[in-house]
């Protein structure tokens, strides 16, 4: 288990890493911010695209082994971006790393509750998805402390030693796990348009993620551009962020056995009113923190619904239904950061902070108005 939710960890932190990095990267590698913000587009892309395809070729691949390649996959595209002398070569690397991130998103939780008696199954999916908090708490923030104390090479070279610690991890620990409920390619895409419950949740995971990680793929360069913000305060920011996650993470926990619709809805409009907020006071420290706190919780409250609405809407097609939601998720951190990056070029960060309020207000519009929720079988609680 623990094993598993290490595996979370440095997926996640690997794909997001460069956004605690955007202005060192830009400036080290001669380009825009925007085009730094495509090395989260590029491995979101195969993350997103690849994923269905990857995990039915892999349905009769024992899923110790397959996770076991992954973590290779990972650890030495961190290597080769650490001396990659080129931008080109970066973009193409963290491509090739996003379909290992892709298929480990749908194999993952799945793993975790097979490795549990059944009926701790919810619970060991809750704790390996308590690994994105435990990315957004120390893995991001501490990749940025990293980059300010040595550069940003260094940075990524770190990560590919961790990832590797991983790779050993899961080969020495994790039991044998035959592949199951595997899914042929065309049943797979036929699954949305038999079961309404999950479009709907795929479209407002879309929209969600389209409008959250717009926003914050450029945190960065919007708190030095309207609050002078130093290296470290970046940093502070970022944990801030963190813990705001590991709280919702915990009050989602809570709140999606009584209601997934209200738990989403509760948690959409309060990242709405954070980047409000951050619209509002961004030019203060204290109101800086104040909004990236509640911006936080709302994520791990919102992340943790819509990973139950997906479970809930389709348990008895369990990878299945985790591969379209990670194509979902995945495409839009990349399509998120593409749009949040023409709009800092062309007009501002401040106008990728309003692409993410309406995005999500958008996600939140549509899951309280649509019909009765899918029936309940969440993985927290």
């Amino acid at each position: 288990m623990a094993a598993i939710t290490a595996s979370l960890f440095v997926f996640l932190t690997t794909e997001l890493m460069p956004i605690g990095l955007l202005t060192p990267l830009s400036e080290s590698l001669g380009v825009s911010v925007g085009a730094a913000g495509l090395m989260v587009t590029a491995q979101g892309v195969a993350a997103g695209l690849g994923v269905p395809f990857l995990v039915a070729w892999t349905c009769r691949v024992n899923r110790r082994r397959l996770l076991t390649a992954l973590l290779a996959v990972l650890a030495l595209g961190n290597l080769v971006t650490s001396v990659a002398p080129t931008y080109p070569l970066i973009l193409g690397t963290r491509l090739i790393m996003g379909f290992a991130s892709g298929v480990f998103w749908a194999i993952g939780v799945s793993m975790a509750m097979r490795i549990v008696p059944e009926r701790h199954a919810n619970r060991a999916a809750a704790v390996v998805m308590s690994g994105i908090s435990i990315a957004t708490v120390v893995g991001i923030p501490l990749g940025t402390l990293l980059e300010s104390a040595t550069d940003w090479r260094t940075t990524f070279l770190i990560w590919a030693g961790l990832s590797a610690l991983v790779f050993l991890a899961v080969a020495l620990t994790v039991p044998s796990l035959p592949s199951a409920n595997a899914v042929p390619v065309r049943q797979v895409f036929e699954l949305p348009v038999r079961n309404v419950p999950l479009r709907v949740v795929l479209v407002m995971v879309a929209l969600f993620v389209l409008g959250h990680f717009g926003a914050y793929t450029f945190v960065r360069p919007y708190l030095e551009e309207h609050a002078s913000a130093s290296a470290g305060f970046v940093t502070v920011v970022l944990i801030v962020f963190g813990v705001g996650g590991a709280i919702g993470n915990f009050v989602g926990g809570q709140t999606v056995n009584r209601s997934l619709r209200g738990s989403f809805v509760g948690g959409g409009l309060a990242l709405v009113g954070a980047l409000v907020m951050l619209l509002a006071l961004g030019a203060h420290g204290a109101g800086v923190i104040a909004a990236m706190a509640l911006w936080g919780l709302a994520f791990g409250v919102v992340q943790l619904s819509q990973i139950n609405m997906t479970l809930a809407a389709a348990p008895e097609t369990f990878e299945a239904a985790m591969s379209l939601n990670t194509m979902a998720y995945n495409t839009c951190i990349a399509l998120g950061a593409l749009a949040g990056g023409l709009l800092a070029d062309h007009t501002g960060v401040s106008g990728v902070v309003w692409l993410g309020i309406v995005l999500v207000a958008l996600a939140v519009t549509l899951r309280a108005t649509t019909g009765r929720r899918p029936p309940r079988t969440p993985a927290a609680g």
